[in-house]
C-alpha cells in the first residue's frame, strides 16, 4: 500500500512548507520538507519587522550562524539560517513532544523524573553559557519533552536574547520566570538562567512559582522534597545574584548528586507506591506462610493418627 505525501502549501528557499504548526512566538511555523537533503525541519519565518534594523537583523543572523555550530542533546539543532522575500527565516530540528508544562499536570512531578529533567535543562544552559548565550526566556511552556522523554530547548530563543522581543518592544511571549533583576529592568547574566531553571525545577516539584522577596522551601509544599535538595533549589532562586550557584554546569553537578542520593535510597517521590507495593508483598507472604503451617499442621496430624 503506498502513500502520497501531502501537497506543499508554499516554499521558503529550498524547502516546502507542509504544514503551518502554533507558532508560540513572533511569525509563522511549520513543518517542512528540505528538497536538497530530504528531511522534516521545522521553519520559523519572522514578521517583516523584526529585528527590521540593519544592525539588528545582523546580529540575529549571526548568533544563528554560530548556533548552527553548536551541538548539545537538549537544545534543538538548528540547520540553516536565510532571508526569503525579506523576511528571515530559521531552519531547524522538528520535534516531536509536548511542552514540560503539560507533563508536569498540574502536580508536583515524581522526585527522581524532576531531577533529571532539571540536569538536562542545566546541561543544555551550561553549554549555552559557554557558547556565550543567554537564553532569558525559559518556562515550562518554553521546554519540550520529546516522545523519548528528553529535553530540548527551543534553538530560536537563543538567538532572539531577551525572549520573543523586538525593536518596538513588544513582547510575544509570558516573562513569569524571570529573574528579580531582569523583572526591574536591570541587567542580567548567566545567572538570572540560572534562576529561571530554579524557578522551573521548583514549580515541577512543588506546583508554585517561587517569590522574588525569597522563596519558602520546596519541602514545606512537598514532603517528599529530600533535606539536601532544598538548600540547592534555595540558592538558585537567591534574589540576590550573587548568592545563587555562579554556573549552570556548577547546579547541573549538584543536581546529579542528588540523583545519586535518590537512587541510593530508592527513588524519593514514589514512597507512597512503594508503601502499597511493600505492604502487597508482606500480605502475600502471610497468606502463603498461614498456608504452608496449615499443610504442615495437616501432614503432622495424618503421621499421627
Amino acid at each position: 500500500m503506498s502513500s502520497t505525501a501531502p501537497a506543499p502549501i508554499g516554499a521558503v528557499a529550498h524547502y516546502n512548507l507542509l504544514e503551518r504548526l502554533d507558532p508560540a512566538g513572533p511569525g509563522d511555523l511549520y513543518r517542512a520538507r528540505d528538497t536538497r537533503l530530504g528531511r522534516t525541519v521545522a521553519i520559523r519565518v519572522l514578521p517583516p519587522d523584526f529585528a527590521r534594523e540593519p544592525a539588528a537583523r545582523a546580529d540575529l543572523l549571526e548568533k544563528a550562524r554560530v548556533l548552527i555550530g553548536m551541538s548539545h542533546p537538549n537544545i534543538t539543532t538548528i540547520f540553516d539560517v536565510g532571508e526569503h522575500d525579506g523576511r528571515v527565516f530559521l531552519a531547524f530540528e522538528f520535534l516531536k513532544g509536548q511542552s514540560l508544562r503539560a507533563e508536569m499536570a498540574g502536580r508536583p512531578m515524581n522526585m527522581r523524573r524532576a531531577v533529571e529533567l532539571a540536569v538536562q535543562i542545566a546541561d543544555a544552559m551550561a553549554d549555552a553559557h559557554g557558547a556565550g548565550f543567554v537564553h532569558g526566556g525559559l518556562s515550562p511552556d518554553s521546554i519540550v519533552i520529546t516522545a523519548k522523554g528528553h529535553v530540548k530547548i527551543p534553538v530560536f530563543e537563543l538567538a532572539s536574547r531577551g525572549g520573543f522581543e523586538q525593536d518596538a518592544g513588544a513582547v510575544f511571549k509570558l516573562r513569569d520566570y524571570d529573574s528579580p533583576e531582569e523583572a526591574r529592568g536591570q541587567p542580567s547574566d548567566e545567572r538570572s538562567d540560572i534562576y529561571s531553571v530554579g524557578a522551573v525545577f521548583y514549580e515541577m516539584i512543588t506546583t508554585r512559582r517561587p517569590l522574588h522577596r525569597g522563596a519558602s522551601a520546596p519541602s514545606a509544599s512537598n514532603a517528599h522534597v529530600p533535606a539536601e535538595l532544598d538548600e540547592i533549589v534555595l540558592r538558585a532562586v537567591a534574589p540576590n545574584p550573587d548568592s545563587r550557584c555562579q554556573s549552570a554546569a556548577a547546579l547541573a553537578a549538584e543536581l546529579r548528586a542528588i540523583a545519586a542520593i535518590l537512587d541510593v535510597r530508592g527513588g524519593a517521590g514514589d514512597e507512597e507506591e512503594q508503601m502499597d507495593v511493600r505492604a502487597t508483598s508482606v500480605g502475600r507472604v502471610l497468606v502463603m506462610t498461614l498456608v504452608i503451617l496449615a499443610a504442615l499442621a495437616a501432614l503432622i496430624a495424618f503421621w499421627l493418627r
